[in-house]
């Protein structure tokens, strides 16, 4: 059983998440709290006490079986167990990452952190401003980390406190759509147009939502015709190249990467890709060479075997480690990037980076052919 601390610790994360519990009860393990919209929060005091028994027990079966379960603790899961929750639409939110949402919600003191005080900024804001701009942050934080959940939870928390406030309605758009969610994702993108019918935001997320729905060409097309509008668009072309690599269309995505590369020919991630371009429309040598010039311009192992996997490429030997010295220790814990989608790998260096609507999973797309363009 979970301490009384741990309970209370528990409790408070929730209560202060805006969520209206409809149930909750001690497992084995630790605490369970089922919400008013179905999701369904485990906390494990303990992770090395769960088992696939557990996980099992918390999905259920038939009609039981809840909307997404977020299983949160404060150490680290066996690799094995969270695999399993991923696999069944769950969501992890472990070691690190637990304790940056105890922080965010000012709880640090439940982990023996002393209060810190608002910064300069937040102090020059109303204090219902501050709020909501508080509770926005949080949400683009977790979804820009691949936890859509926990950003639902804030971007509803947003609009509860301000109904009429359309990014928090866009924002619950892109979670639920990262969650899978298409239905409830368009219904909420088409609310957010019905008011402001030209919203770049809601429209990509329209977009989105026809690729999801397997209709790439006219998600390809929405994105074309906000460029049309407006050239400058950096997001809208970013997720076109998602979009036409997704596709298979190589061709396509090398001009709009290039297109890119034009405003921003440092950035690491977008050399990758155009190496990638490059090498799968005929010019091996020149994409090898551009590859390597990401490797040159800082783009870290990690980043580029993450990208290497999801565009099933193979992933490149890991270099040899420079020096005997063991690497520092970290003093305090870092928070680590879930595995990049394209969108993010393509966004360019925009003045105000917002949440990316998460990466789809076409299986078939991949395996076509490139168009050719005319």
């Amino acid at each position: 059983m979970a301490s009384s601390a741990f309970v209370e610790l528990a409790s408070a994360l929730v209560e202060a998440m805006g969520q209206r519990l409809d149930a909750a009860k001690p497992i084995p393990e630790g605490l369970a709290l089922r919400t008013g919209d179905g999701f369904l929060y485990a906390f494990f005091e303990d992770p090395n006490q769960v088992s696939f028994e557990s996980v099992r027990r918390l999905f259920g079966d038939g009609d039981e079986l809840p909307v997404h379960l977020v299983v949160l603790t404060p150490g680290r899961l066996p690799l094995a167990i969270s695999a399993e929750v991923a696999r069944r639409g769950g969501t992890v939110v472990e070691g690190n990452q637990f304790h940056e949402l105890a922080r965010q919600l000012g709880l640090g003191t439940f982990l023996g952190e002393e209060p810190k005080p608002p910064g300069a900024a937040a102090r020059r804001l109303l204090p219902s401003a501050q709020q909501l701009d508080n509770i926005m942050g949080r949400a683009r934080t977790w979804l820009d980390w691949g936890v859509p959940a926990l950003a639902l939870r804030f971007y509803r928390q947003a609009a509860s406190l301000k109904p009429e406030f359309l990014p928090a309605k866009t924002g619950i758009g892109r979670a639920l759509l990262a969650l899978g969610l298409i239905a409830d994702a368009e219904r909420t993108f088409d609310e957010v147009l019905a008011v402001r019918p030209d919203d770049v935001d809601a429209r990509l997320g329209k977009a989105a939502t026809l690729g999801a729905r397997d209709r790439p060409h006219d998600e390809i097309e929405m994105y074309r015709a906000l460029l049309a509008e407006d050239q400058a668009r950096l997001e809208v072309r970013a997720h076109l190249v998602a979009a036409l690599v997704d596709l298979g269309d190589w061709a396509g995505a090398r001009i709009e990467i290039e297109a890119l590369l034009a405003g921003t020919p440092e950035d690491a991630q977008l050399r990758f890709l155009h190496g990638v371009a490059l090498e799968r429309t005929g010019e091996k040598g020149e994409g090898a060479r551009e590859r390597a010039e990401a490797r040159t311009l800082g783009l870290p192992y990690e980043r580029e075997a993450a990208l290497c996997q999801h565009l099933g490429l193979p992933v490149p030997p890991k270099p040899a480690a420079e020096g005997t010295g063991a690497a520092p220790i970290p003093t305090t814990p870092t928070v680590r990037p879930a595995t990049p989608s394209l969108r993010a790998a393509t966004r360019a260096r925009a003045p105000t980076p917002r949440a990316k609507v998460a990466k789809r999973k076409r299986s078939k797309a991949r395996t076509r052919a490139p168009r050719k363009r005319k």
